[in-house]
Order: C-alpha cells, then sequence, then structure tokens
C-alpha cells in the first residue's frame, strides 16, 4: 500500500508550496553501530549480533516504494547513505540497495552518492572501498574525530589513530570525493593536539573536512556524566588556529563547520542547507517535501528499527504508519527557511525564499531588519548573509526568525 498523501482538506489550511519543486535528494539511514558513543544523539543503535541486515535492506525498498507517489517523476540530485555506521553493511548489500534505489527512481547524471562510515568497521586494504565504489558510491565520509589515542578513548570511540590513517588513505586511494569528520574540544585536550589532529588530517589528501567542536547533546551519555571540557579561552584559540590552518591550506569554508576543496563542495548536505526536498528512508529518517496537494511537509518514520511495534513490523504491515507526515505552518516558513540558510557562509539569495516556499519575502522583512540593526546580518551581492558577529552568535541570529 502506497504512503497516503495529504489533501489539502487535510493539510494545514495556511499551507505554501512554491511554484516549481526544489531540488530533491534522496537520505537512506543504516542504523546499526558497533558500539553508541556517549556524545552521540543520532538514532544510531548498537549491533547485537541478531539483526538481519539483508532483511533490513529489503525493508527499505518497500519504504521507498510506498513513497514513490510524494516524488514521482521527479529527479533525485543526490543520495546520502547515513548512520550509524552504513560500512558494516557488505558492499554486495549496498549494491543490492543502490540497485534497487536506480530502477524505482530517475537519478540524476553524475548524482553524489555518499555513504558514512567508521574506521573501526573498516579494513586497511583498498579492496571493499572498491567494491562500495563499484557498487556506485561516489564519496565516502569518515567519522575518524581525533587522531590521537587517549582523545579516541576519551570520545568512546572504538578505532586507534593507525586505524583511521590507515581507511582515510585506503579511502583515498579509490575515491576522488573523501569528507573527514574531526573534533576539537575534546576532554582533556591541548591546542597543539587539535593542531595535530588536523595536520593528520590534511596530510592525508582529502578533500573534505567537517570540523566541530564537541558539544554535549541532552539524552547523551556525557550529558548525564559530563567529561571535564577545555575552557572557552582554549576552545576559541583552538578555533583559530584550526581555521587559519584550513584556509592555509586551500580549504574554503562554506558552512560553519564544513570545509572544501575546489570542486569538493557536499551536494547532499548543500540542498538541506538552501531549502531543497528530501525523502528519507530508515529508522528514524526525516523527510521535507513540496507537495502541490498538502504544502511544504515534514515526515518523520519510527526510530526503532526492530522489535516491537518498529519500523520493519510497520513497514511490514504496508499501511504507511512508519511515517508520519505534517504540514509547516506559513508562519514557521522564515525560521525553518533561516534555519539553515544562514549556516552558510555565503547566506541565501534574496529570492531564494520565495522560490523555495511560494511566500513572499515580506515575511522576512521585520527579522531581517532586526539583525542588521544588531550587527549579525548584512546584504551583500543579492544574498543575506551572517556578518563574522552573526556566525559567532547564530542560535541568536537564527532565534529571530522564529514566529512570535
Amino acid at each position: 500500500m502506497a504512503m497516503p498523501i495529504l489533501k489539502a482538506s487535510t493539510a494545514a489550511e495556511d499551507a505554501s508550496v512554491p511554484s516549481s519543486p526544489p531540488p530533491l535528494s534522496l537520505y537512506i539511514h543504516l542504523p546499526w553501530c558497533l558500539r553508541k558513543c556517549p556524545y552521540c544523539d543520532f538514532n544510531s543503535h548498537e549491533t547485537r549480533g541478531n539483526e538481519s541486515l539483508a532483511g533490513y535492506v529489503d525493508c527499505l525498498v518497500r519504504d521507498l516504494e510506498m513513497s514513490l507517489a510524494q516524488v514521482w517523476g521527479r529527479s533525485v540530485q543526490s543520495i546520502f547513505m547515513g548512520g550509524g555506521t552504513p560500512n558494516l553493511f557488505a558492499p554486495d548489500l549496498i549494491d543490492r540497495l543502490l540497485m534497487a534505489v536506480r530502477a524505482r527512481l530517475r537519478i540524476a547524471a553524475g548524482a553524489e552518492v555518499t555513504m558514512e562510515a567508521n574506521p573501526a568497521a573498516a579494513q586497511g586494504e583498498s579492496a571493499d572501498w572498491r567494491a562500495y565504489r563499484e557498487a556506485g558510491v561516489t564519496r565516502v565520509s569518515i567519522g575518524v574525530q581525533s587522531f590521537h589515542g587517549p582523545s579516541l578513548k576519551a570520545l568512546g570511540r572504538m578505532h586507534s589513530g593507525t586505524q583511521a590513517l590507515e581507511a582515510v588513505a585506503a579511502a583515498v586511494a579509490v575515491f576522488d570525493r573523501v569528507n573527514l569528520d574531526l573534533m576539537y574540544g575534546l576532554p582533556g585536550q591541548t591546542a597543539k593536539q587539535a593542531s595535530a589532529d588536523l595536520a593528520c588530517a590534511l596530510g592525508l589528501g582529502v578533500g573534505h573536512l567537517s570540523l566541530y567542536q564537541l558539544t554535549l547533546e541532552p539524552n547523551t551519555l556525557f550529558a548525564a556524566r559530563p567529561p571535564e571540557l577545555p575552557d572557552e579561552d582554549l576552545i576559541a584559540q583552538m578555533q583559530t588556529a584550526l581555521l587559519d590552518r584550513l584556509a592555509a591550506a586551500g580549504f574554503l569554508r562554506y558552512e560553519v563547520s564544513a570545509f572544501a576543496r575546489l570542486g569538493q563542495v557536499c551536494q547532499h548536505n548543500l540542498n538541506y542547507w538552501q531549502f531543497g526536498d528530501y525523502l528519507g528512508i530508515g529508522a528514524g529518517a526525516h523527510s521535507k517535501l513540496s507537495l502541490p496537494e498538502a504544502g511544504i511537509l515534514r515526515q518523520t518514520c519510527t526510530r526503532q528499527p526492530q522489535g516491537g511495534d518498529s519500523y520493519q513490523v510497520a513497514v511490514a504491515r504496508g499501511d504507511g504508519s512508519h511515517r508520519k507526515s505534517r504540514p509547516v505552518p506559513r508562519a514557521d516558513l522564515p525560521f525553518e527557511f533561516m534555519l539553515n540558510g544562514l549556516r552558510l557562509v555565503q547566506g541565501v539569495a534574496v529570492t531564494a525564499y520565495t522560490e523555495r516556499t511560494g511566500r513572499p519575502v515580506e515575511d522576512l522583512l521585520p527579522a531581517i531588519a532586526s539583525a542588521q540593526a544588531k550587527g549579525l546580518l548584512k546584504t551583500e551581492a543579492g544574498h543575506w548573509r551572517a556578518t563574522e558577529r552573526g556566525m559567532d552568535f547564530l542560535n541568536d541570529l537564527q532565534a529571530l526568525f522564529l514566529p512570535e
């Protein structure tokens, strides 16, 4: 049974939709990890050894089939397999999954296909990376976080610095597009250690870096039992040194935490930040879709992957109950649009709000005026973009667009 589309009578009365749909991406959630990290608030689940990964792939395909009516006729510009640890799924399963996707969706020529990976689940050799590439993966994103043994242990990571080096080097030998996730502000970390981590990353020849400050998120082990982190002054010192080093190495900062060499920008994430559409399949996956019948929708899939009334059980029923939808009211659109768009260094085009929401730009003007008066936002080359102060106080800037 196909996923039901909300009719106009059941959608929000003030639903809005762009005159033409924005670019569409596909997100696929592969939820299992070798071990749950104490800082992680993603929908990931420690493997118990009783999971049928092949059965989960079959479930993903069924989920996609039930969702096709919502995206019928549209081309998919990028695919992202996130987790969890997607490289727990062997290359033959990724091959089967991507073949099923290609058989059911129109995939744009040259579409970026990203797979996240954990060094602890990767082989030091290139054999698996080559098999993933042959399956259709064009970009890998490796969650290294650090190359420093004590830092990795403090983060609860299972890989060693040597394993991380070997995994990234092997991936770079196979893929033209490799991202490396790196953290700073780690428990007990010094500025010298943070700099050494970045030097290791740059020496591996990757084209993209995602650089994050460790934050203590709610509902994580670290939130319940906080580790001792560097003080704010030291973290600021680390950040300044790391940003300077990245710029000197030819990495352009194009988003708050994303840095890329020329031609290496992550197309999938860029679509998120620019308020594009995306269909999410898998346990806990999120979607944002623009539908003529219902306006702009947010959807969420059941989080628990298996057991009881889980994602797989709900998908097997075939009634669409694994996917919950809610229309985005007009009053929420300024915040929804600016929440991610202001993360981009180039900001958002003045014309983009109307193009992506179907709403007039006047919706934004009161908050724009307030942000400019506070020195958080500027208008430049037809874009609204955060000032340097705005980037430092991004949460405050974004909050100005919340509905009253």
